[in-house]
């Protein structure tokens, strides 16, 4: 996040129409709304059909919870997207990926295992050079099948995506979130 204040604040939920109601219902946690989700209910159409994509890289993705949330992680730090890291550091201890994980995936990797070194240098080269290289690419096949690594490059794509929207829009960290760390 780099705006202090929203360029596209959240539609509180006192101002949706039952349209909008209707597909919120399923972001009301506790009564609570996710500022991503009340910023992208501003264009209903696109949120309905952006979540097609981002539950498929989300819950039904062919690679592992914890590998996806290394890619993600290792994306929003590298598109200084901080509200994808909040989110996500959040997701990724659920998945028991530790702290200290957490902090090398952030920086530079010192620490972690040859998969994970594997899905950030992925994460790096496609943030970079929106492509693969011909090593890395190598590498993922060693360890992943054609789906799976189509699904690698996807993650990164739909969180480089989603930050340039968030960044822009400046969606707010949400209250209790982790922030980057200096």
């Amino acid at each position: 996040m780099r705006l202090s204040e929203p360029r596209i604040a959240p539609v509180p939920e006192s101002d949706w129409s039952q349209a909008q109601r209707d597909l919120m219902q399923p972001f009301v946690t506790g009564g609570r709304v996710f500022n991503v989700f009340g910023t992208l209910i501003h264009h209903p159409d696109l949120f309905r059909r952006w979540l097609v994509f981002a539950n498929h890289v989300l819950g039904k993705s062919t690679i592992e919870v914890r590998e996806r949330e290394i890619l993600i992680l290792r994306t929003a730090k590298l598109v200084s997207a901080e509200y994808e890291w909040g989110q996500h550091v959040v997701i990724a201890r659920e998945a028991g990926i530790n702290d200290d994980e957490i902090r090398a995936i952030g920086s530079n990797g010192d620490g972690l295992g040859e998969l994970e070194k594997l899905l950030c240098d992925a994460a790096d080269e496609l943030v970079r050079d929106q492509m693969l290289s011909a090593d890395v690419w190598r590498k993922l096949a060693e360890h992943f099948d054609t789906r799976q690594v189509m699904d690698v490059v996807f993650t990164v794509g739909q969180y480089t995506m989603l930050a340039m929207a968030l960044n822009t829009f400046g969606v707010q960290l949400d209250e209790g979130l982790p922030r980057f760390e200096p």
